[in-house]
């Protein structure tokens, strides 16, 4: 039998995303609060996030939402990472949200441990990506798109890895719209 990698490449993408969102997973959080949701997106709905991101670009005058919009449409798979409950404190009093403790934080004000929960999470699922050689791109924009469309319920701090196998990583000497 031989098998050309072209045509194993897809099933092997999504192979690898399920390595990196176990990475992510297991990466170290907060007081030990797993407020950590993990989703992948592939297929019609990744073509629905990059349709919700041109919207959302051209309704705000935002072009590097265009161009990241491409780059959904280029990547085999996109991993969202966000937390659930990011206004509740994690108890540290740490004032690192500007206040003195938790209990003078407004509710409206996120606890910061939530944004380095992310933080951790992408930062090991983007080492995960490297050691299995996959092309990767961390978007704030494709987080704000897949949370204004709910893809991750009641999560606030998303972010998304973009994930390619490709000869020339498309992530890379990106074009602007016109």
């Amino acid at each position: 039998m031989i098998e050309n990698e072209r045509n194993a490449r897809c099933e092997h993408v999504l192979h690898v995303a399920r390595q990196i969102m176990t990475a992510a997973r297991t990466a170290p959080k907060a007081r030990g609060m797993d407020v950590v949701e993990i989703a992948l997106v592939t297929g019609d709905e990744k073509e629905q996030l990059s349709q919700r991101m041109e919207e959302m670009g051209s309704q705000n005058q935002m072009k590097f939402f265009l161009r990241d919009a491409d780059n959904v449409r280029q990547a085999e798979a996109v991993i969202l990472i966000g937390t659930r409950d990011v206004q509740r404190p994690r108890a540290l009093n740490c004032g690192y949200c500007g206040f003195p403790n938790c209990a003078s934080k407004p509710e409206n004000v996120p606890c910061t441990f939530s944004s380095l929960d992310v933080g951790i999470a992408i930062g090991s699922a983007c080492a995960m990506a490297t050691d299995l050689r996959v092309d990767t791109r961390v978007m704030y924009s494709v987080g704000s798109a897949a949370q204004k469309m709910e893809l991750l319920k009641d999560c606030g701090c998303v972010l998304a890895l973009l994930l390619s196998v490709s000869s020339k990583s498309p992530f890379f000497d990106r074009k602007w719209p016109k």
